[in-house]
């Protein structure tokens, strides 16, 4: 397949916009349990609340608060907000009706820096106050909050308040006391400083009377609508990529067929044996086809995979640093499990395409040969032998179905495993307060994505096997060099063209043969004048005619043209000069019409009305009131066989070409057809070189020369009466043939 990477060249384009469209998806797709998480973290459980530190705060709790501050952090905090008095600024009160009572401090327009910096000090001193607030508020709980704090508040003396002892204490004894609250919140996990700071904010936000509902409310609506639009932007990227990657799937499906239809159009005879008829089609249409589906899905899940994977783990990780290990337990036993599939099916993939041919050969025989078939009553043997081809391709994909598709319960096994597991583990790190319940769902979420881009991987390398197979037997064509080339410098043929033929001492032999099958074969054909071959089944009289427009070339000698060696000529110049009629009249499916303007597109309607009488065609032609409009089936299977002949020959006269070659082309005439048709020849041919390949020794009677070919040999040359004496092979067909009168 790698062979064939060139055809994807000409989409590089639109390849590159995929790509960065999946980089576009595959971030919205990953931003969105972001969002889902900080909805339950923040939106429902904090109300709203996204700082650890506040925007708005009492004059009390700050002044409380600034007792746990240094006095480089005091300065910090104290820029960083403004002080508003009750009778400054009334059109606050609405928003922060704690400033009727008492002045509040609001905070500042400050720098990312400026708000980094302030971040821990105030997360610390809220915590702080509002862990003394909780306990003075019950004592009789006041054990719980011991352990978040660096002292016992329980050995303050009595009338006193922690506030009061900590301002009164010696500067080295109040420093150490802060020391150690910020040592203490070093080692508090992030989560639980995150969550604590916000609670803290929240009850201040109710003693101020700020509208925490609305907060909350506005907070959900922004990250909702984020997650919407983050949604839209994933559907419309996910739909581009796939029109992207269709429309290159497509183009490169077009452009191999295409280039294995003229691949196999410009094989000789020689390549067309080392490929069957069933074997290139099934190369150019199930085997493109392979190709064309592992090219979409090359683009639409081979890039936007690993981006997905490798994105998923950095969030997942980023959201629970210590349960990586779960992803990659479920991750190992995902490419466990599917390079168990991929070793078992790979074999079969390589079977699976020559019983696709099998199956397409078995499938054109029976229609090819359906009259045979019923003639012989072998309905039913050919039946079975379909049915055995279908089983066998049946069997192999069956085997191969079965084990793709334990790829789904295993992956949901591993999957729900890996859900029950990160549920189990989370809820008791929830429990420790390490980890928030929104991280929680959003690691599950991510590691769902992880192990979708790993599914979708583990599927396209199920897919590729197939696909390798596939292009290999595409390149095999594609690469397969012609016998039969042109020549870099050809030679012109002389013009005026006469259309002299010679045959030079000629021997061939067909390719991987081990003898030859033609043996010095000398004769010249004249233009003007009909040569004839004759002789029994297999003598080569076909051979001989095929060396002509270099179906094959000879082994040894020279065939020449107008003096010129065919191998010197262009093909296409040579074949320009040759009306061929092979023997096994061929039609292509559409009109007489397009049948015979094969030959001439810009045959003038005389010349195919000609044609059509000269060939003994117009009985049958013009009799039908659509006459040259009238439909021809595929392969002509709605016309005789001696009509089909007929066609064939009119084509090659629309053609009007210096050299006519008939290769048995009379044999399914009548013998008053066929004397009325060389009679008509004789006078529209008659500055023509004709080549006539025929058994019958009625029709090559009248021929100027005829050649007696005997397992590849000459064996006579001459008129028929000069056979009739000279030749034996000669007279034995003849008088097998004909009566005495006849041949008189």
């Amino acid at each position: 397949m790698l062979k064939l990477i060139k055809y994807i060249k000409p989409y590089l384009l639109l390849v590159l916009t995929a790509i960065v469209l999946l980089f576009i998806m595959a971030n919205a797709d990953l931003a969105l349990p972001d969002y889902l998480s900080k909805i339950v973290n923040v939106g429902i459980q904090h109300k709203g609340i996204s700082n650890t530190f506040p925007d708005v705060l009492r004059s009390e709790l700050f002044d409380r608060m600034a007792v746990f501050f240094s006095e480089e952090e005091r300065v910090l905090v104290t820029a960083a907000y403004q002080r508003i008095e009750p009778s400054q600024d009334s059109s606050l009160l609405a928003e922060y009706p704690a400033l009727a009572k008492e002045p509040i401090y609001v905070l500042a327009d400050l720098s990312k820096e400026d708000r980094k910096n302030i971040e821990p000090i105030m997360a610390r001193g809220m915590i702080i106050t509002d862990l003394i607030q909780q306990m003075q508020k019950n004592p009789d709980s006041a054990g719980a909050y011991f352990d978040q704090l660096p002292f016992d508040p329980s050995q303050i003396p009595a009338g006193m308040d922690i506030y009061t002892v900590l301002a009164m204490a010696p500067p080295g004894q109040r420093e150490q006391v802060l020391e150690q609250i910020r040592d203490q919140f070093e080692t508090m996990p992030a989560t639980l400083t995150t969550q604590l700071a916000a609670t803290a904010i929240e009850r201040e936000y109710e003693q101020i009377g700020i509208n925490l509902a609305r907060i909350q409310t506005n907070y959900i609506l922004r990250t909702g609508g984020m997650m919407i639009l983050l949604s839209l932007v994933a559907g419309i990227t996910s739909v581009s990529v796939s029109f992207l990657a269709a429309r290159t799937s497509a183009g490169v499906a077009r452009d191999i067929r295409k280039d294995v239809f003229t691949r196999v159009e410009s094989f000789s005879s020689q390549e067309f044996n080392n490929f069957s008829t069933a074997s290139l089609i099934t190369r150019a249409t199930n085997d493109v086809t392979q190709i064309q589906q592992v090219t979409f899905m090359l683009i639409r899940m081979a890039f936007f995979a690993p981006i997905l994977g490798i994105g998923g783990v950095i969030r997942a990780i980023d959201k629970s640093p210590n349960m990586w290990w779960i992803i990659a337990l479920a991750v190992g036993l995902l490419i466990f499990l599917v390079n168990i599939i991929f070793f078992i099916a790979t074999p079969k993939f390589k079977i699976i395409q020559q019983l696709i041919d099998r199956l397409n050969l078995v499938t054109r025989e029976n229609l090819s040969g359906m009259m045979v078939i019923r003639a012989f009553n072998r309905q039913s043997f050919e039946e079975e032998r379909f049915d055995r081809a279908n089983r066998e391709l049946a069997n192999v994909g069956l085997f191969i179905n079965r084990v793709m598709v334990t790829m789904m319960p295993l992956n949901t096994i591993v999957i729900s495993g890996l859900q029950i597991l990160i549920i189990w583990i989370g809820a008791n790190q929830i429990a420790q307060s390490t980890l928030q319940v929104g991280d929680m769902m959003a690691f599950l979420q991510y590691s769902m994505q992880i192990m979708w881009a790993f599914m979708m991987l583990s599927m396209l390398f199920i897919f590729l096997p197939r696909a390798f197979v596939s292009g290999d037997r595409i390149a095999e064509v594609l690469e397969t060099e012609n016998v039969i080339k042109d020549p870099q410098n050809p030679t012109p043929l002389p013009e005026p063209f006469s259309g002299k033929i010679e045959f030079k001492d000629v021997y061939f032999r067909y390719p991987d043969a081990e003898e030859c099958v033609l043996y010095g074969i000398n004769f010249t054909a004249q233009p003007g004048e009909t040569t004839a071959i004759i002789g029994s089944t297999g003598s080569g009289k076909s051979t001989v005619i095929n060396l002509i427009p270099r179906f094959f070339d000879v082994t040894q000698g020279a065939v020449l043209v107008d003096g010129v060696d065919v191998r010197a000529v262009h093909q296409s110049d040579l074949r320009d000069k040759i009306g061929y009629i092979p023997q096994h009249g061929i039609l292509f499916s559409g009109t007489v019409e397009s049948n015979l303007r094969f030959a001439d597109q810009n045959a003038s309607e005389e010349t195919l009305h000609q044609s059509i009488e000269i060939a003994q065609a117009s009985d049958f032609v013009f009799a039908n009131p659509e006459g040259l409009q009238a439909e021809i089936s595929q392969g002509g299977t709605n016309v005789s066989g001696g009509q089909k002949q007929r066609l064939s020959i009119a084509r090659a006269l629309v053609k009007q070409p210096p050299i006519f070659i008939f290769d048995d082309s009379f044999s399914a005439l009548d013998f008053k057809t066929d004397s009325a048709l060389r009679r008509a020849l004789k006078e529209k041919t008659g500055h023509s070189t004709v080549l006539m390949v025929t058994q019958r020794v009625a029709t090559v009677k009248g021929a100027d020369q005829i050649i007696v070919l005997d397992q590849g040999k000459i064996v006579g040359k001459g008129t028929h009466r000069e056979l009739m004496q000279t030749c034996q092979t000669y007279q034995e067909i003849a008088t097998s043939q004909l009566s005495e009168e006849e041949l008189a």
